[in-house]
């Protein structure tokens, strides 16, 4: 079987550093990357995973972009703290693992997403993939501030299992997050974006409620998607007075 290294990037996440750990636990090599923690997650870590680095963080591609030659070995399976690695998606691994195709460098694995406590059935993520398995030498993450993906360098196959995704754990925490990933998007759409117009703070954040809850039935997931879709047009309207904040401080 080949062997694996499952890479784990960190910061500030004791509620989930040990369950994320025992998920990979199958792994050759367990190596967590910890933007360093100020909530015990570092130490944690160093008791559980077989390696521990710490790097400041800057954001994240340039975090998985640095940590993804430091692998011991040449598979990867890369896994965010908020996720779990099931014991279907494991076995399908394994599998996969003692004769992987020659022409096949990189993996999709699908997202079961999880929100208030709630499966999320539609509301745009119906589809949530992600490349997450995948080999060292020949992948590297795109190199945007949010939403980056894997750039292969060979073909890309797709497992039938899936990741177990919980991204949140209070309304409070999920906002924070994603005033942080609206900063983050507003570096990548300042090339990107012309001049700052009521299109972008009135029609856009309108556009993406009704995306994410009528054309991509977020009504059928109840109260959770309803505030999927709020969610959603707020993140893209920050993104925007974020992006004319940049701007402004910088003149």
């Amino acid at each position: 079987m080949e062997k694996l290294t499952a890479i784990i990037p960190t910061g500030n996440e004791i509620h989930n550093i040990e369950e994320v750990i025992a998920s990979v636990g199958f792994a050759d090599e367990i190596l967590v990357v910890d933007s360093f923690s100020t909530d015990g997650t570092y130490e944690k870590a160093l008791e559980k995973a077989d390696r521990v680095l710490q790097r400041k963080f800057d954001y994240h591609a340039s975090q998985k972009n640095w940590t993804i030659p430091q692998a011991s070995h040449q598979w990867i399976l890369l896994v965010d703290a908020d996720e779990r690695v099931t014991p279907e998606l494991k076995k399908e691994i394994q599998t996969l693992l003692k004769n992987p195709p020659k022409d096949i460098v990189a993996y999709w694995i699908g997202r079961k997403n999880h929100f208030m406590g709630e499966v999320v059935h539609y509301s745009g993520w119906r589809n949530d993939k992600v490349i997450r398995l995948f080999k060292r030498d020949k992948c590297n993450y795109q190199d945007i501030y949010v939403h980056e993906e894997i750039i292969a360098d060979g073909k890309v196959g797709k497992l039938e299992n899936k990741l177990y995704h919980n991204t949140y754990i209070t309304m409070d925490r999920y906002l924070e997050k994603m005033n942080r990933y609206a900063w983050c998007q507003a570096k990548d759409y300042d090339k990107k974006t012309g001049k700052l117009t009521a299109f972008h703070f009135i029609v856009k954040p309108f556009w993406g409620f009704i995306k994410h809850y009528f054309i991509q039935a977020g009504f059928r997931d109840g109260v959770v998607g309803l505030n999927i879709a709020f969610i959603r047009s707020y993140s893209i309207f920050m993104r925007y007075s974020k992006l004319w904040l940049l701007r402004k401080n910088r003149k």
